[in-house]
């Protein structure tokens, strides 16, 4: 499949083109629920839920960068945007292997391994289930039990896998699938990498409770206390929708999970209605990234290589 990826044009073409139409269909068939959704909210509710979205998603892809130069596949932050958002479209197409099918070609334009790839997004995900599950934990005791002790054992992995993060742990069982699979180790990520990898990503988890807490608080009175609420929410559905690898995107079982966590602040018909919102802006988010990165990618292609972006691949906070 990679080796046609590679020779086609046509075939890469198309494979957005499928992507683009499972998102569109996505959207079409929740259009009517998003419509009376939508009804019940305020316009700047909804733009500061898509800009929130929008920065959660720009420190995700600050963090796989981070972990991508550390496998020794270092990018510019214009071609990892390209390489990240563009190929993660096709998660919306039912199978897993496509969005990392697509991610490999894209980054071997780029002179990225395909391996490297592979890993960093491994690494990515499971960086952010760690901390996704860490934040529900944290946060859903104290203001929803009944989720909290349905899902206690979903969030007690997330030591776990923060424990298996680092660098020993993960080289030994990368190495080891390589080596099975009869290709070249990769360069270990150190620890301070990994460390700042999960940095960005809490930040970026931060973000997303807050794009959940404006549209919660536009429904409901609860000040800042709704922001535990909101956090926790997202954490606990976007992890069961991580882990229900079936689905496409985890779709419909991450409404669920939601809508659990929001009961004791909100009626199911209401905390339905959120979760929804929430799925189209995350979707709308996701296709506004790609189109970003695909425009940034073109343009870092056509443009001479400068001084900045032969420096060190890792970006500072500002």
């Amino acid at each position: 499949m990679l080796s046609r990826l590679r020779a086609s044009r046509l075939l890469r073409v198309l494979l957005a083109v499928i992507a683009l139409a499972f998102c569109g269909y996505g959207l079409a068939t929740q259009w009517d629920s998003t419509r009376a959704a939508l009804a019940q909210l305020s316009w700047w509710s909804v733009a500061g839920t898509f800009a929130a979205l929008m920065a959660g998603l720009g420190c995700m892809l600050v963090a796989w960068r981070d972990i991508l130069a550390g496998l020794g596949s270092p990018l510019p932050l214009r071609v990892a945007s390209r390489v990240l958002f563009v190929g993660q479209l096709a998660k919306y197409i039912p199978g897993s292997v496509w969005s990392f099918a697509a991610m490999a070609e894209l980054g071997r334009d780029h002179k990225a391994t395909a391996r490297g790839i592979f890993a960093a997004t491994v690494l990515g995900l499971a960086t952010s289930l760690a901390c996704a599950l860490a934040l529900a934990a944290a946060t859903l005791p104290l203001v929803s039990g009944a989720a909290a002790a349905d899902y206690a054992w979903m969030m007690a992995l997330a030591p776990v896998v923060l424990v298996c993060l680092h660098p020993r742990i993960v080289g030994f069982f990368l190495n080891l699938l390589f080596r099975i699979l009869r290709r070249e180790p990769l360069p270990l990520p150190t620890v301070r990498t990994m460390a700042r990898a999960a940095a960005w990503t809490m930040l970026g988890w931060l973000l997303y409770g807050v794009h959940l807490w404006l549209l919660l608080a536009d429904v409901r009175d609860g000040g800042w206390g709704l922001y535990l609420v909101a956090a926790g929410a997202y954490g606990l559905a976007w992890s069961t929708g991580i882990l229900t690898v079936v689905i496409p995107a985890g779709i419909g079982v991450r409404e669920g999970a939601m809508v659990l966590a929001l009961t004791p602040v909100l009626d199911p018909g209401r905390a339905l209605a959120i979760a929804i919102v929430s799925r189209v802006a995350f979707t709308l988010a996701d296709v506004a990234w790609a189109g970003l990165g695909f425009v940034l990618g073109r343009a870092r292609r056509a443009a001479p290589e400068s001084p900045a972006d032969s420096e060190s691949p890792v970006p500072t906070a500002s």
